[in-house]
C-alpha cells in the first residue's frame, strides 16, 4: 500500500496516457469503417476484398507490427504513434466486418420504404440505415476497445504502453506490486470502456428498449 501511495500520481498519468493510446485508435478506426463498411456492403467483390485483408492485418503479431511501424511511417521506434497507428489497423481489421453484419442486417423493406419516400442514397444511410445498425456496431465497438486496452500494454516493450510500464518495471525489479497494480488496473479500465458503450448504445437506440418491454 506505501508503494500505491507514493506512486498514485505516477499511476493516474499512466492511467490517462493508456486510455488515449486505447481511444483514439478506436475513434480513428470507427470512423474509417464506416465508409469501409457500406462499400463492403454494397458491393460483393469489395465486400470480399475488404473482409480478407481486415482478416490478414487482425493475425499480424502485434510486437512484430510495432517494430516494422516506424520503417514504414518515418517515426521513432518511442513514438507513441505507432502504438495508436498499430491499433488502429487492429480496430478496422475488427470494425470492417461488425459495419458490413451492422449494414447488411437492415430488412430491406425498410430501405425500400425510405427510398419511397424521396430519401437521398446519404441520407437514408445517415437516418436510417446507420441508425439502425447501431447495436451491432456497438457491439464489435465493445470487443474492439477491450482488445485495444489489453495490447497498449504491449507498447512497454517498445517504452510506450501505459499501464503496460508497471509490467516492465515489475519484471526488472523482480517486485510483484506494480505487475498487480497494472492488471487490476488493465482490467478495471476494459471494464469501464465496455460498461460505457453498453450505456451509449442503449442511449443511441431508444427503440430496442421499447421492443424489449414489448417481447
Amino acid at each position: 500500500m506505501s508503494w500505491l501511495a507514493r506512486n498514485w500520481p505516477h499511476i493516474l498519468d499512466l492511467v490517462r496516457q493508456h486510455l488515449e493510446l486505447a481511444g483514439v485508435p478506436l475513434l480513428a478506426g470507427l470512423l474509417l469503417s464506416v465508409p469501409l463498411g457500406w462499400l463492403a456492403n454494397r458491393s460483393v467483390a469489395a465486400r470480399g476484398l475488404l473482409l480478407s485483408v481486415s482478416g490478414v492485418l487482425y493475425t499480424i503479431p502485434s510486437l512484430a507490427l510495432l517494430v516494422v511501424l516506424p520503417a514504414v511511417i518515418g517515426t521513432k521506434i518511442l513514438n507513441p504513434v505507432n502504438v495508436m497507428v498499430a491499433l488502429t489497423v487492429y480496430t478496422i481489421a475488427l470494425l470492417v466486418r461488425s459495419v458490413t453484419d451492422a449494414l447488411g442486417s437492415v430488412p430491406t423493406h425498410v430501405v425500400s420504404a425510405a427510398d419511397a419516400m424521396g430519401f437521398r442514397p446519404l441520407r437514408r444511410f445517415l437516418t436510417v440505415e446507420l441508425p439502425l445498425a447501431v447495436p451491432v456496431v456497438v457491439a464489435g465497438l465493445r470487443v474492439a476497445a477491450v482488445s485495444n486496452i489489453s495490447l497498449v500494454s504491449v507498447g512497454a516493450l517498445i517504452g510506450v504502453g501505459g499501464l503496460g510500464e508497471l509490467f516492465t518495471d515489475g519484471f526488472q525489479l523482480q517486485f510483484l506490486t506494480p505487475i498487480v497494480v497494472g492488471i487490476v488496473g488493465s482490467v478495471l479500465l476494459a471494464l469501464l470502456a465496455d460498461a460505457v458503450l453498453l450505456v451509449a448504445g442503449r442511449a443511441l437506440t431508444p427503440w430496442e428498449r421499447g421492443a424489449r418491454r414489448a417481447g
